[in-house]
């Protein structure tokens, strides 16, 4: 339990010294919705779905959050955030094409770090990364194990959201 709770808490404080700059842009990306006329649209997919239910269903919800259901209609005025545990993920990435195509900023967030070779990366207008590509301790037989996306990605979530809400209370 020391060693899951020491690795568990690296991770979050890598995940938030390599992503301070993208978690304030974010924000403002998806705040740009709520100050006008649009909607801020969570795509979830896998277990990042767990951001989606708590931006909707939790005890703090985020303001002006919507699910994104397959094949709805998002306009030039709405904005998305896409979560996925894998920035090659092929139901994201079409996503990420149809809002690419059609001009509709949107955020992304996947375990990958950004580099050149990351589409998802490439298509979205900021982008966040977990950082979380193997699991943090040895198993057994020497594999890696335990890979908490949905931790990793809800703690992302909560950063993000104390900095829209801020910049929803200032406008």
């Amino acid at each position: 339990m020391k060693i899951l709770t020491t690795q568990i808490g690296g991770l979050l404080q890598r995940i938030a010294s390599n992503n301070e700059e993208a978690i304030g842009e974010t924000a403002r990306l998806l705040a740009q919705a709520s100050v006008g006329e649009g909607r801020v649209v969570f795509a979830g997919f896998g277990e990042l779905e767990a951001v989606v239910m708590t931006a909707l269903e939790g005890i703090e919800p985020f303001k002006g959050a919507i699910r994104y259901e397959d094949g709805m209609p998002i306009e030039k005025v709405d904005r998305v955030w896409l979560l996925t545990r894998s920035s090659e993920d092929e139901k994201a990435l079409r996503l990420a094409r149809s809002l690419s195509e059609n001009f509709i900023p949107f955020a992304a967030l996947a375990a990958e770090k950004l580099d050149d070779s990351n589409a998802l990366a490439d298509f979205s207008y900021t982008y966040l990364s977990t950082g979380l590509t193997r699991g943090l301790l040895p198993g057994v037989d020497g594999e890696r194990i335990v890979q908490p996306h949905a931790l990793a990605a809800l703690f992302i979530y909560e950063a993000v959201k104390m900095a829209y809400d801020e910049i929803l209370m200032d406008s």
